[in-house]
């Protein structure tokens, strides 16, 4: 496969273009300038530092240093999840929620992928494992996150009439089927509207990535279907994993509704 190389000239001019961002921030007093700068560093740096560490890894071929990698993956994103939720759970049941979330769908879609799909040899290759365990985790990821922010927000704003179906009653999970079908459509939406735009609206990712690498349309496009059918997949079963641990993390055994292991409402 044949592809165009960059340097760090063409880098830097790329990187001009989140001027935009900065004067839209600015004109609109949006108060954004100082994380857009931030992030971006922070991305620069990440990215990079992971280049070098997929290459070092890839050359080693192991799976220890291969689960290690993901382990720290899914570790991230799970403290990623907890980062972005305005009202959070007290103490460590909330980073177990998101990591021990995504450490079940990731291994499961990525070992399905790559041991029962793709079947490289071998099948534990880090070149395939890590990329697909990677697109997995970021997009579950969003979904998990969704779910349950939107189940602990609704779950403050009902309090009432959740606390009423408790009284009359009711388990805990039958009081939360409404707040916990909400939840669950939310987190389901970003992965519903990226395959009904993907081929038409926009080209996905890693299909650009295979193409711009060299690789034939039509095979890119093979690998583009079938790890969009994984993360649907991965996306589902994590959110609702995800909905129901937290429907199990703001309620007791007694079935009562225990608001009071969340923090008050933060800015996200």
């Amino acid at each position: 496969m044949n592809y165009v190389s960059l340097d760090v000239s063409q880098l830097a001019l790329a990187a001009s273009l989140i001027l935009i961002n900065g004067a839209i921030s600015w004109a609109f007093a949006l108060g954004l300038e100082r994380t857009l700068l931030v992030n971006a560093v922070r991305m620069t740096v990440q990215l990079t530092l992971i280049g070098f560490v997929l290459k070092w890894i890839f050359a080693q071929t192991s799976p220890l240093w291969t689960l290690g990698l993901a382990l720290i993956m899914m570790i991230v994103a799970g403290y990623e999840i907890v980062s972005r939720l305005s009202r959070r759970p007290r103490g460590f049941e909330a980073y177990l929620l998101g990591s021990g979330t995504l450490l079940i769908v990731g291994t499961l879609a990525t070992v399905f992928t790559v041991a029962g799909l793709i079947g490289p040899e071998p099948w534990y290759a880090p070149r395939y494992v890590l990329p697909i365990l990677g697109m997995v985790l970021g997009n579950a990821m969003t979904g998990i996150a969704l779910t349950t922010s939107t189940l602990l927000e609704s779950a403050v704003r009902d309090r009432t009439a959740i606390e009423a179906r408790l009284a009359l009653g009711h388990d805990r999970f039958t009081a939360f089927s409404e707040t916990l079908r909400l939840s669950l459509k939310t987190g389901l939406m970003p992965i519903v509207n990226a395959m009904a735009a993907s081929g038409i609206v926009a080209l996905p990712g890693m299909m650009t990535g295979q193409i711009l690498a060299g690789l034939d349309p039509i095979e890119a496009t093979k690998y583009q279907i079938m790890i969009m059918f994984v993360i649907a997949g991965a996306t589902a079963l994590g959110v609702v994993i995800a909905g129901y641990a937290s429907v199990l993390l703001i309620t007791d055994a007694r079935h009562r509704l225990r608001l009071d292991r969340l923090h008050a409402a933060t800015k996200t």
